[in-house]
């Protein structure tokens, strides 16, 4: 029987598709997800349709029911856990007695030896160029190509426009051009040009012209004399612009940078060197997401998904938008071309090497349901659709070419421990068989976010040993597990208290200390986690020098001009050589990363400090929540309670919901103590979106279905699959659609 037979429309809702009995074992898919595979995807490749939907159908039947499996493991293991903590209740812990019992239940597996990871065909953006990592919600068109584009980025522009440069003395940057602004950010500019290219004599200040000729370059200062660069070999290339306008191209570090001379700019002009700009290579690599920062929930929001990542990998997504009553069209940046000093042409990337994140094991997805009439794994959904997509991009089906050495790079989350690891990499090896790609193409990135991922970690990467190209520290999810999995430990100290603890600062130097060890350096990324608060650039230009100090090769920034400025830390600090010196060092301590973070003294807990922390975490809830249901906004920036805007993602959901639940188990706060503060919360969320038009208030009603669904988050967290905050946030956001 052809296969297009087989399939049938899915009314669009969680709640229609389960209305629908599939007879005669018929795999059901959404309208708009087959209509989008038949005639947008599949154009320009080499599948028909009939394959692509058998081949599905053939490894959701595989591959469902050890997803299944997994996940039950994952209850099977928590359950162990919370009774050995049961039974220990207004005991000492102990804490070798605890480890034990980790090991005993498979928890914790055994070493099986060292290696190295093996990974082949991978582009130099993973493997040896260091710097800023953006991650967007891919579902969001003109956020999507705002990232791929911000492989470049204006120092001029993100300097002006932050808190990097202080308003003091008449420096403020309301209105139009403020030229006392303006000489703050060319110093600044300078003095880093001063420090990253330094001359033989003077400083960038006192430069009034650039000579280059000859294959050398040579800059005249206002004193009359000539000087150079210290070292002739950080200067690589030149490019004319045209109308007078040349760009003098730099390497430190394995990044560029390029500084604009423009003697006829506004800028250029009051210069004397004539330099209008610094423009600087920023987000090296950009994770294209479809996990946590996104709110899909059907077929048609898996499509938008779906979508957006085809026009970027066949490099002909748009997106037009009203901005300063202007209509401005966004598209995918050109490469750009410059000469080297000895004339030779070479071009440099335009965009950020993309990767794309997956969901994790966790959920399925009513956009297809399967001959048995379950909805699939989203993973597995994921796995087909990004891959086959990607396949554009590897045919050179594409305006532009994403990655150079062919692979499909693919994120993983939420994954707990090497069996799932495994499982991973199994799925994705069938999906390379039924797409005829070759074996080892797609390339994995391994989140280490989970307890069980952490602890395991070595495992973990030897499980992917030939397909890894990236582990990250996903630190806010991974609060988010270890209040989960010590639920019935005891009550946590306060979520602002749990940065101080010993377990985070040895799984952060665990998770370099194992990726050095098992050969990453020069061969594949290491991450730190994200800056969350996108107004605050000068703390994070003032603290995230820490993370590639720490060792890691690229760190996560919240927008594009963030990019530009945590790119200045890559130039000061060389990561490859912190690397080699952090290999000396003692690995992190095991037992430093399972010591739970009970609170010492409940009892000392006042009732200030209760209702405090109960206001923080539901105003942070009911802020992110929301946006969620009502609008299906998956990330944004949320004021907290301070009114400082937060980039919130259902990470720091979990955290806040899970810290509540946990409380609330112990006999901490009460029930009625949590929905007093989240209807007090509630109103305060109001205030916050009162600008917003299409906002609908949650007070004074408390009605509406976003209330409940942050409720829930709370109340019932305990229950949740490893304190997950999807199954709900789902359930809500399709009954709010219906």
């Amino acid at each position: 029987m052809n296969i297009l037979n087989k399939i049938v429309s899915l009314f669009k809702t969680k709640t229609d598709s389960n209305s629908v009995k599939p007879d005669s074992k018929k795999m059901l898919v959404s309208e708009e997800l087959k209509n989008f595979l038949e005639d947008e995807v599949l154009d320009g490749l080499d599948i028909n349709s009939d394959h692509f939907w058998s081949s599905l159908e053939n490894i959701i039947n595989e591959f469902a029911p050890r997803n299944k499996e997994l996940l039950s493991k994952r209850e099977k293991i928590q359950s162990q856990i919370d009774e050995w903590h049961i039974n220990r209740k207004g005991t000492e812990h102990n804490h070798e007695e605890y480890k034990n019992f980790l090991k005993d239940i498979g928890y914790i597996v055994p070493d099986t030896g060292d290696f190295k990871i093996t990974t082949e065909n991978v582009d130099a953006e993973i493997k040896t160029i260091a710097g800023p990592q953006l991650v967007v919600p891919v579902m969001n068109a003109r956020f999507a190509l705002n990232a791929a584009n911000a492989r470049w980025g204006s120092l001029y522009d993100a300097l002006y426009g932050t808190d990097v440069i202080s308003e003091e003395d008449g420096a403020s940057k309301t209105g139009s051009y403020n030229p006392v602004r303006g000489d703050k950010v060319i110093a600044f500019a300078k003095a880093f040009l001063d420090s990253t290219i330094p001359l033989e004599n003077g400083s960038y200040s006192d430069v009034n012209s650039f000579d280059f000729d000859n294959e050398s370059l040579s800059m005249s200062l206002s004193d009359g004399s000539v000087t150079c660069l210290k070292n002739q070999n950080s200067y690589v290339g030149y490019c004319d612009h045209g109308n007078d306008s040349i760009g003098l191209l730099f390497k430190n570090n394995n990044l560029h940078f390029e500084i604009q001379i423009d003697k006829n700019h506004p800028i250029g002009k009051t210069d004397s060197a004539g330099i209008k700009d610094v423009l600087m290579e920023s987000a090296v690599t950009t994770i294209q997401d479809a996990e946590d920062s996104v709110a899909a929930v059907d077929g048609a929001d898996k499509t938008a998904v779906y979508r957006n990542w085809l026009g970027l990998m066949k490099g002909d997504l748009k997106e037009t938008f009203i901005k300063n009553d202007q209509e401005m069209t966004r598209e995918l940046t050109q490469d750009r071309v410059y000469k080297s000093p000895q004339g030779n042409e070479f071009i440099l990337p335009g965009r950020s090497m993309m990767l794309v994140r997956n969901v994790g094991h966790l959920m399925t997805n009513p956009a297809v349901i399967d001959a048995n009439g379950d909805e699939v794994p989203e993973g597995i959904l994921d796995a087909m659709f990004t891959i086959c997509i990607a396949k554009h991009d590897l045919n050179g089906n594409s305006k532009f070419k994403n990655s150079k050495t062919a692979p499909v790079y693919i994120v993983k989350p939420k994954m707990h421990g090497p069996e799932e690891v495994n499982f991973t990499c199994d799925l994705f090896a069938a999906v390379e068989k039924a797409l005829n790609l070759e074996p080892l193409t797609v390339k994995v990135g391994i989140m280490d976010e989970e307890r069980r991922t952490t602890v395991n970690l070595k495992e973990c990467i030897k499980a992917a040993k030939d397909r890894v190209i990236f582990i990250n520290t996903g630190f806010l999810d991974r609060t988010g597990d270890e209040i989960h999995t010590s639920m019935e430990a005891g009550p946590m100290i306060a979520k602002a208290d749990m940065k101080q603890q010993p377990w985070i600062a040895a799984y952060e130097d665990w998770n370099v200390d194992t990726g050095l060890e098992t050969g990453f350096r020069g061969s594949a990324q290491i991450g730190k986690g994200m800056w969350p608060m996108p107004d605050e650039m000068l703390g994070m230009y003032n603290t995230k020098t820490m993370h590639p100090k720490a060792g890691a090769n690229c760190a996560w920034v919240p927008s594009p001009t963030a990019a530009s400025i945590h790119a200045i830390h890559y130039h000061q600090i060389l990561v490859d050589a912190e690397q080699e010196k952090i290999q000396s060092r003692q690995k992190a301590s095991i037992d430093d990363i399972l010591t739970i973070p009970v609170h010492p003294n409940p009892e000392t807990l006042t009732a200030e400090q209760i209702s405090a922390e109960l206001d923080n975490n539901s105003q942070g809830i009911l802020g992110y929540v929301v946006r969620w249901i009502d609008h299906g906004v998956g990330c944004s920036k949320v004021p907290d309670i301070n009114n400082v805007g937060l980039m919130e993602d259902r990470a720091t959901c979990r955290i806040s919901s899970q810290h509540i639940a946990n409380w609330l188990h112990h006999g901490i706060c009460s029930e009625e103590q949590v929905l007093q503060s989240m209807k007090k919360m509630a109103a305060i969320v109001d205030g916050q979106n009162a600008s917003d038009s299409e906002y609908i208030n949650m007070a004074p009603s408390f009605e509406g279905i976003a209330f409940k669904a942050a409720c829930d988050l709370a109340i019932k967290g305990r229950v949740q699959p490893s304190g997950y905050t999807e199954p709900i946030l789902h359930d809500m956001r399709l009954k709010f659609k219906a």
